[in-house]
């Protein structure tokens, strides 16, 4: 049975694809593809490129003062920690708000291949061209620059320049983009880390938090009229509350508050296996 992973855009919140993917590390199994829309390009082409879930997870938390940490933990983790650091520093370029290529320079480096080719499972990015509104999907070539275009996110990260084409964040056309994958795979998992929203005191929202609420808004809109045409085998929504996209000192939260939606998956898939085996 090929299986395929679609792992949706949602800032750090993204970082909880790591737990979702550990569980098919832990149920040994490999997926057949992978697509992904922003941060969910990034850690599916750490995945991709042959890396483990729990080796992704250690890379990141090099790049974190945990609550457990002692001083001697802080000290051995200092370099890591100063470029994680530098990586958030301001762009005034007047094209964005935040130096895309420094976070993504963070991370990409620890991967060792410069292309599609190169990964060790097939992965789909998901790009939006500005100016015509079309999906841009892919699949080959150079990943430096797909990735750095699936996470353009509108008034946040600049626009990225390649194929001839001005293109922004994925999540503007395909926030989860397990649509892409079923001429490709037999049994799809889609997960969602997009925002959950509740009600609660109204507040005004500041200029940056109500472009990227409105922007959730219209992303989550989409996927629940794509949810109604077609389904994956699996969808899975971390239920992540209070933290927001560029929450990246949340990063221990994010991974706390995914247990449940892991667990959920395992459960999902183990039925799933079950099913298979016995037709």
């Amino acid at each position: 049975m090929r299986v395929g992973i679609a792992l949706g855009g949602g800032g750090v919140r993204g970082l909880a694809h790591i737990l979702m993917l550990q569980v098919l590390d832990d149920l040994n199994i490999r997926p057949a593809v992978i697509s992904g829309t922003s941060m969910g390009a990034i850690v599916g082409a750490l995945y991709a490129s042959g890396m483990s879930a729990r080796e992704i997870r250690e890379i990141i938390e090099r790049r974190l003062i945990l609550k457990n940490d002692t001083w001697r933990d802080v000290i051995e983790k200092r370099e890591d920690l100063l470029k994680w650091v530098s990586a958030f520093k301001p762009d005034f370029s007047g094209c964005g708000l935040i130096n895309a290529e420094g976070i993504l320079n963070s991370l990409i480096s620890e991967i060792k291949v410069d292309s599609f080719e190169g990964l060790a499972i097939p992965l789909l990015v998901v790009a939006t061209d500005y100016w015509s509104a079309e999906e841009i999907v892919f699949d080959q070539g150079s990943l430096l620059p797909a990735i750095q275009a699936s996470m353009a996110v509108p008034g946040v990260f600049p626009p990225v320049s390649a194929q001839g084409r001005i293109l922004v964040d994925g999540g503007v056309v395909n926030l989860v983009p397990y649509d892409l994958l079923t001429s490709r795979a037999d049994f799809i998992i889609a997960v969602n880390v997009s925002r959950v929203r509740a009600a609660s005191t109204p507040e005004f929202p500041n200029a940056l938090e109500s472009v990227l609420g409105t922007f959730d808004i219209m992303q989550t809109t989409m996927l629940t009229d794509k949810l109604k045409r077609l389904k994956p085998d699996i969808y899975v929504w971390p239920h992540i509350r209070n933290v927001r996209m560029l929450d990246f000192g949340k990063i221990e939260e994010v991974f706390a508050q995914s247990v449940p939606a892991a667990e959920e998956l395992k459960q999902g898939l183990l039925k799933g296996l079950q099913k298979a085996d016995s037709t």
